[in-house]
């Protein structure tokens, strides 16, 4: 199935309905709501936001970039709703998030999900993304793995 990835504003209903549903899943895997180390992204430090959608247009995934330093970003809220897993919808998102960041100048992109996010470990180790030692607030947590591309 192809995609419409397209920019959209963080506080937009479709992506704060995209993100909160994501929030609803980790809580449940995680057993509880304080499972992201660090700040959460806000409108203010996000320099991008994407929405995938599908040809009826409703929105079914999302990603974000958060720019680290002069070189690189990190990958923020990636999600894709249940029933679109598996469709294509996560790499639209990812290899759109890789072209922004191209565009903006960046060379590297790195991420932190979870341990009990194994789907989510799969896809980015299948997408070329390979382990590195946890950085910035995710360093010394036990629930974090993180990953980058050089792009």
């Amino acid at each position: 199935m192809n995609f419409a990835v397209t920019p959209e504003q963080w506080d937009a209903e479709d992506g704060a309905t995209l993100r909160s549903l994501q929030r609803a899943e980790l809580d449940a895997r995680y057993g509880n709501d304080d499972h992201e180390p660090g700040s959460a992204p806000t409108a203010e430090d996000i320099t991008v936001f994407l929405v995938a959608r599908d040809r009826e247009g409703t929105a079914v995934a999302c990603g974000a970039l958060r720019q680290l330093d002069a070189r690189s970003a990190e990958i923020k809220r990636m999600f894709v709703l249940p029933g679109h897993r598996g469709s294509g919808a996560a790499t639209a998102v990812l290899r759109s998030l890789e072209a922004e960041a191209a565009l903006r100048g960046l060379t590297e992109l790195k991420l932190e999900t979870g341990t009990e996010q194994p789907d989510a470990i799969r896809f980015y180790e299948r997408e070329g993304y390979r382990r590195i030692d946890n950085f910035g607030p995710y360093a010394g947590e036990p629930l974090s793995v993180c990953y980058a591309r050089s792009l």
